[in-house]
């Protein structure tokens, strides 16, 4: 009997002992995480960056490289003189070089842009970027003091607004209405901290890239979850008569918003508020100052297969008249515009084609200041198309 017990208990271990897990030495090594896209260069959506190709660069250490190629053409009507009712150009030609770990981070983007934006002519992308931030607008060493804690050093993206400066990082091709009254990039220093769920970025820089060192901007975002709450500010501590293609009047001026993003599942949705003010200074030819209130919401859905469908309405309206000269901030003093877009937008992978249907009025305006031959139509329709591919880690890949 002991012995047919025993008999019996090693038949039951040997089971056990064949359908048991394997030891922990024994159990493979997960794999790896997959890659993911990098937050540089930053991207609203609905397009989506890839993970980038990754390089050894030697005492550099792992270089990330990303890329766009896109090109777009556009109908419109009421052309004003020295534009045409029908354009076609490249939109992006970029490379976003980076190093992203240790205390001795790097950023570079690098290549040919252009920046359309409603309501006012087309610029080719030769002059955009010999009039504008050059073949390299934005580089800039990032110093990671701690892990909450980084020091920015060079050109950077501005602090303010909704909206990001390429046609790629956006929902829509074309920037906005109140776009036009923000600057892009400037040069500087920018401390950022964050602090749980709240981020908050300082930068001291040459505003409406002036080369003249006398602006202040920061930025406040509270995050939770798909919930996010921003509110940025800059002014010039300074005034100046120096003015270009991209150092406008505003440059004198100080500028708010607040933004809210929602963002989760197929939705991003994002309402804010923006409201700016020129001074007078007679000193700098400024006879009498004006300001600007406006208002924007930027939405889009996503849909199976690839297809999304973003759309922005915007209204803003600037203060002054012409009788009392007061500076010009939009159509002439005391005028509004409103902008209405819808961008249907297909992403497979790294290819992309989108486009935008657009309409812009502008209300109480000064003759000659909108659109059409004499300058006296009050409003234009716009019909653009892109289309680009995005590089990144698909180049390296085996087909």
């Amino acid at each position: 009997m002991k012995r047919t017990l025993l008999f019996s208990m090693m038949i039951v271990s040997v089971a056990l002992a064949q359908n048991s897990p394997p030891a922990p030495q024994d159990q493979p090594a997960p794999p790896p995480p997959a890659p993911t896209a990098l937050p540089t260069p930053a991207m609203t959506g609905p397009l989506a960056n890839i993970p980038p190709a990754m390089f050894d660069a030697g005492p550099f250490g792992k270089i990330a490289v990303n890329g766009f190629l896109s090109g777009y053409g556009l109908l419109q009507n009421n052309h004003v003189p020295g534009d045409d009712t029908k354009q076609a150009d490249l939109s992006n030609g970029q490379v976003f070089i980076q190093k992203t770990d240790g205390w001795f981070q790097f950023y570079l983007q690098a290549g040919a842009y252009n920046i359309p934006d409603l309501g006012v002519p087309f610029v080719s992308t030769k002059d955009t970027i010999s009039d504008l931030y050059g073949p390299l607008p934005v580089a800039f060493l990032k110093l990671q003091a701690g892990k909450n804690t980084s020091f920015l050093v060079g050109s950077l993206p501005t602090l303010m607004g909704a909206e990001y400066t390429f046609s790629f990082e956006n929902m829509n091709v074309e920037r906005g209405l109140l776009w036009n009254q923000e600057n892009a990039v400037n040069r500087g220093i920018q401390v950022n901290q964050t602090m749980g769920k709240v981020t908050a970025s300082l930068s001291w820089n040459d505003g409406f890239y002036s080369n003249r060192y006398s602006y202040l901007s920061g930025s406040l975002t509270y995050a939770n979850g798909p919930h996010s709450l921003a509110f940025v500010g800059m002014g010039n501590l300074s005034q100046t008569k120096f003015q270009t293609f991209a150092t406008p009047v505003q440059n004198n001026g100080s500028m708010y918003a607040v933004v809210y993003t929602y963002t989760k599942g197929p939705w991003i949705i994002q309402p804010y508020y923006q409201y700016s003010s020129v001074p007078t200074n007679a000193k700098i030819g400024v006879v009498k100052g004006a300001s600007t209130n406006g208002g924007a919401i930027l939405l889009s859905h996503a849909f199976k297969h690839g297809f999304s469908l973003p759309v922005r309405w915007e209204y803003i309206a600037s203060s002054g008249t012409a009788a009392e000269n007061a500076v010009n901030l939009l159509y002439g003093p005391g005028s509004n515009g409103t902008s209405f877009t819808v961008t249907p937008t297909f992403q497979s992978g790294g290819f992309f084609a989108r486009g935008d249907i657009a309409w812009v009025h502008a209300g109480s305006f000064a003759p000659g200041a909108v659109f059409g031959p004499l300058g006296m139509n009050n409003n234009q329709f716009r019909v653009v198309g892109e289309i680009g591919f995005v590089f990144g880690d698909n180049i390296m890949k085996k087909p």
